[in-house]
């Protein structure tokens, strides 16, 4: 059973929302405390398990239908296992919550609130906006955007002109990963019953709107601090990524893992990147998010 929740978690997105909390919080706040402490490690396991683990459950049965399912993109869990699921991802992130609600203030527990509700909304039935077209990018991206603005907010900083820049093109960045993401589960969330950006304008309009949705986070990290504007060079290998993608038709949507494959390998490098654009910002002094 704790194996099927680690798989169920996605291990290897974990850094995904852990990182981006870290890094804001520390870049805001400068120093290592224990709200980045517990932030950090809510943000890497317990939030990861609620987010996928409710996904696993409510996405059963077009999961069987996915060969994608079972590995490290995602748990195919049996039935026998959904209530014990739901209850560790319930119960795991609470202590974790009090926590930050406790020692954060209104602005940063609103924040929190939002990032959760859209955990839980996006695959609890009843809401399901994985089935809203369009709303199912926004609330995905806001899945990974949302720690970052709440380390933010969590330690005080004050918005800026290039700070809003950044969230937005990670927010276009978000929403362009997941556009691309739905384009092989295509037939899958077809035979589900499952709607998605992808199952209603196509695989091929997805990918297009995908690719431009990347062009347009890097045009926006050019308007950043710098060296900032040096990250609008990672956005590049996702773009290509999706490129080859540009004319796939729906019946062959399911190739589009190759690309998706590669998208896990990439957020890995991107982070290397971005780690060392923080480091050089902050060897800079360039202090854009006074606190």
């Amino acid at each position: 059973m704790i194996r099927d929740l680690v798989v169920a978690s996605r291990p290897l997105s974990w850094v995904n929302t852990a990182f981006p909390f870290a890094a804001a919080y520390f870049v805001a706040i400068g120093r290592i405390d224990v709200p980045l402490i517990v932030g950090t490690l809510f943000f890497l396991i317990p939030y990861n398990l609620a987010m996928y683990g409710i996904n696993d459950v409510f996405d059963y049965e077009s999961d069987l239908r996915n060969p994608r399912k079972g590995g490290v993109e995602g748990a195919l869990l049996t039935p026998e296992y959904h209530r014990a699921t739901l209850w560790a991802a319930i119960l795991i992130p609470v202590p974790f919550v009090v926590y930050l609600v406790v020692v954060g203030d209104g602005l940063s527990d609103l924040v929190l609130a939002i990032s959760l509700f859209a955990v839980v909304a996006y695959s609890m039935k009843g809401l399901r906006f994985k089935e809203r077209p369009f709303l199912d990018s926004i609330t995905s991206s806001t899945h990974f955007v949302s720690p970052a603005v709440f380390g933010l907010a969590l330690a005080g900083a004050r918005p800026t002109w290039p700070l809003v820049a950044l969230l937005v093109a990670y927010f276009l960045w978000g929403a362009a990963s997941h556009a691309f993401g739905a384009v092989q589960d295509i037939e899958a969330d077809r035979q589900g019953g499952i709607g998605s950006i992808a199952t209603v304008i196509g695989a091929r309009a997805t990918v297009r709107v995908s690719l431009v949705l990347y062009l347009l986070a890097g045009a926006l990290l050019l308007f950043t601090s710098w060296p900032g504007q040096l990250a609008a060079v990672l956005v590049l290998p996702y773009a290509a990524n999706v490129a080859p993608w540009w004319n796939v038709r729906d019946a062959d949507a399911a190739a589009a893992n190759r690309g998706w494959r590669r998208f896990l390998g990439l957020n890995f490098v991107t982070g290397f990147g971005v780690t060392l654009l923080l480091i050089a910002w902050v060897l800079l002094g360039r202090q854009n998010l006074p606190s």
